[in-house]
């Protein structure tokens, strides 16, 4: 289900590993949306071994075991785009860290990135990255 319509939307480890552990949230009504096919979620590898890294660390949510892990993570490579990021200076962010996942936005050509985090949410007036609850508001129900 792949049209002209569809957004494409790059969605930071926060935004996964918090949909993810609480579905009745923003970001959980968001990953809803992506496995419903209403948006298209482009990621990294990157993005991905953050996640498998951070979510377990929630793990009193979830109760899973190790399998249920590998399950999520191979779902999630299937599911999303994967793209490699673009390959951008350690000036072009707040925190370096935080490099990847710009890269991620800039190589998806997505409409939106959405983050919870402060450094990536200062560059928003020169690209489209938002909060959860600002995507929601625009795009979500």
């Amino acid at each position: 289900m792949t049209g002209g319509g569809t957004l494409r939307v790059v969605l930071d480890t926060n935004v996964l590993v918090s949909g993810l552990a609480y579905p009745g949230s923003i970001p959980g009504q968001i990953v809803a949306a992506w496995r419903q096919g209403a948006i298209d979620v482009v990621i990294s590898r990157y993005i991905l071994d953050e996640v498998a890294r951070v979510l377990p660390r929630l793990n009193h949510r979830l109760n899973w075991g190790e399998a249920d892990f590998t399950d999520l993570l191979e779902i999630l490579a299937i599911q999303a785009d994967l793209v490699e990021p673009l390959p951008l200076p350690p000036a072009a962010v707040r925190d370096a860290a935080d490099v990847p996942v710009l890269g991620t936005f800039l190589a998806a050509e997505a409409d939106y990135l959405v983050t919870g985090d402060q450094d990536l949410l200062a560059l928003g007036d020169r690209h489209p990255i938002l909060t959860p609850a600002d995507f929601w508001r625009r795009h979500g129900g």
